[in-house]
């Protein structure tokens, strides 16, 4: 398993939506910073959308990565088949093997049968290519393992997120068991829940990685028993500062701690 970095590593330096700092991060600063933290691979996540870059963009991002030596992996959101071959044909184009989906954007939440049909014809688009479906929110593992199983490709896997499904109840344990023989990509995030103060529930914030709830070697220990997943990029969820500046100080020195903390499990 190769670890990298993300553009959701540095998400607040790429820009959230409503926070945009003076020199947003764009894909050659990413790069920079994967060959800084001495690592050669980087995925790029829908927040820096790839869809929306022209051919000569593409090109130099291909062009860039080839001769620095640094592995792409791409990321999509909205799955439809017309967004698939689209991302199949991005991935060409700068070299990617890998595509991670989420499946529901802003204003497109498919039901599972839509999901399932979309899969089901995903295969003439996949020569050599293979798709990570992220748990999110909304399905649980089981739904989405049966998902991924209907499929019948094994060119289909899971990118699986160690934090996403507290949002469908689900905690990493459930995920990893039930998800962990089709993990084709795993989103290191590492996370604490702490008990608001009125004592009426918790709330989940992003630590850095070995500093929260994670236990990243029995996870990595678990997921190489299947021998499915070849790549781990690490995820941040730093919360914000009152100024931008104070807020990618803190992302910045989160990466640090946690590629530090994260590169021992994978030499």
């Amino acid at each position: 398993m190769k670890l990298g970095i993300s553009s959701y590593t540095y998400g607040w330096a790429v820009g959230v939506k409503g926070s945009k700092p003076p020199h947003p991060l764009d894909e050659h600063g990413l790069i920079d910073k994967a060959l800084e933290c001495g690592l050669s691979l980087l995925q790029i996540g829908d927040n820096l959308p790839l869809h929306t870059f022209d051919s000569s963009r593409l090109n130099r991002l291909a062009d860039r990565a080839a001769a620095e030596g640094v592995d792409l992996e791409v990321g999509a959101r909205g799955l439809t088949s017309d967004r698939l071959r689209e991302y199949a044909a991005i991935a060409r184009r700068v070299k990617a093997g890998l595509i991670r989906f989420v499946i529901d954007d802003s204003d497109y939440h498919p039901k599972p049968d839509a999901v399932s049909a979309i899969l089901r014809s995903a295969g003439p688009e996949l020569d050599n290519l293979t798709i990570g479906i992220e748990n999110h929110d909304r399905f649980s593992a089981k739904t989405l393992r049966a998902l991924i199983e209907h499929s019948e490709s094994s060119s289909i896997g899971v990118c699986l997120d160690t934090a996403n499904s507290l949002g469908a109840g689900e905690g990493i344990d459930v995920v990893a068991e039930t998800l962990g023989p089709l993990t084709v990509n795993l989103h290191i995030k590492d996370f604490q829940i702490e008990r608001l103060p009125h004592m009426m529930g918790f709330m989940v914030t992003g630590r850095p990685a070995g500093s929260g709830f994670l236990n990243v070697p029995e996870l990595l220990n678990r997921l190489a028993t299947f021998g499915r997943c070849k790549s781990a990029v690490l995820e941040l969820w730093p919360p914000p500062e009152a100024r931008i500046e104070d807020t990618l100080i803190r992302e910045e020195n989160w990466a640090v701690q946690s590629l530090a903390y994260l590169k021992p499990f994978f030499t």
